[in-house]
């Protein structure tokens, strides 16, 4: 029995935009547009007669723009909808509001020619596939949960540096994250706390994306967390989040070890990537790395996370329930690349007990 085509409302204020959307999803097989709408007014009064699998959503848009639409859409029929956003600073920002509220992924969209209907045409059809068939309301559930205990929360103290990192000064944990990373982030850096060793992180995202993201999760906790930029140190109780378009490497500098920003192909089709930034810890700290893969389409870190357990170190992979897409992460674990999993509620819990029994002393964890 052949499976039923992929169903797509498409939503923006465009009208060319929204032809080159149509026309792409059209033309790929296994999708159809079951209806188009000029802003979000016009997108609620079809939507459940369309019955849509995925919407792609513009952010800016006349009467109703892009997250007012979210939040009724999420509100009225929970649906995995995709953003369609501008490359700037701006677009960035609403983009984050809009991952916290419960959209499933994005698509940013360059404001030129070419590249503009290569990003259409290309990345937003194997978005939408990805999309498809995601538990909403799950995820919603997920969202509700973690603001819930962020408004449980005690304020964090100050950002000072905390008995026995010191001893961490020699160590690294690596993490990788794409689709559904934004918010996974923000609830594992709003209770992991110092002492940490250097962490460094890859997040799938163009320029301009990862420096609002570092600064958001720089606000929620006791960590200090910044886009990394050439020859930053990796210090204790610091992250440094790779920039937008570039990959991130560390390399050892004398007795310091500093951030490499290189400029070069895709690799595991994506830059920035989690393989090049795992290897590179993997040669750097040896056995006295953690790679950390989590949520995310595709299967880039899984040959990270092999590396950095070939030389001795350990591997920890997000668990199904708890991912938005369970890709890179299950490719790993299926792979053997990953030594124990976690649910992204324990994911603080299980790296800080993994900090402590490895380099620290085994006192309970907090």
């Amino acid at each position: 029995m052949a499976l039923e085509d992929i169903r797509v409302l498409v939503v923006d204020d465009s009208a060319v935009v929204r032809s080159v959307i149509a026309d792409s999803i059209a033309a790929t097989p296994g999708m159809k547009v079951v209806g188009k709408a000029g802003d979000g007014r016009q997108a609620l009064e079809i939507l459940d007669s369309a019955q849509p699998d995925v919407i792609t959503l513009d952010i800016q848009m006349p009467n109703m723009d892009g997250m007012a639409t979210l939040d009724a859409i999420l509100t009225r029929r929970p649906t995995p909808v995709i953003m369609v956003s501008s490359l700037t600073k701006l677009g960035a920002g609403i983009t984050m509001d809009a991952l916290d509220r419960g959209a499933l992924d994005y698509l940013a969209k360059p404001d030129y020619g070419a590249k503009t209907k290569t990003a259409l045409r290309e990345e937003l059809p194997q978005k939408i596939r990805s999309a498809a068939g995601t538990d909403v309301r799950r995820i919603l559930q997920i969202r509700r949960e973690r603001k819930q205990r962020r408004a449980e929360r005690k304020p964090v103290c100050l950002k000072v540096p905390t008995t026995g990192s010191a001893k961490l000064a020699g160590k690294c944990i690596a993490i990788g994250i794409s689709t559904g990373g934004p918010p996974a982030l923000s609830s594992l850096f709003e209770t992991l706390r110092p002492p940490m060793p250097p962490i460094v992180i890859v997040q799938h995202m163009p320029p301009n994306f990862t420096k609002p993201l570092a600064w958001r999760l720089d606000s929620l906790g006791e960590l200090s967390i910044n886009e990394a930029a050439q020859n930053d140190l990796l210090k204790p109780n610091h992250v440094l989040i790779a920039p937008g378009g570039k990959h991130l490497q560390v390399r050892r500098v004398g007795a310091s070890v500093r951030a490499a920003i290189c400029d070069e192909a895709p690799v595991s089709g994506h830059k920035p990537s989690v393989d090049v930034l795992m290897r590179s810890v993997a040669e750097v700290f040896g056995d006295n790395c953690l790679g950390v893969i989590m949520t995310g389409m595709g299967r880039d870190g899984s040959d990270g996370c092999g590396a950095i357990r070939e030389k001795g170190g350990y591997a920890l992979g997000q668990d199904e329930a708890t991912s938005d897409v369970y890709g890179m992460n299950k490719v790993a674990y299926v792979e053997g690349n990953v030594d124990r999993q976690f649910s992204l509620n324990e994911a603080a819990t299980v790296i800080t007990r993994e900090v402590r029994k490895r380099w620290l002393s085994a006192s309970p964890v907090r």
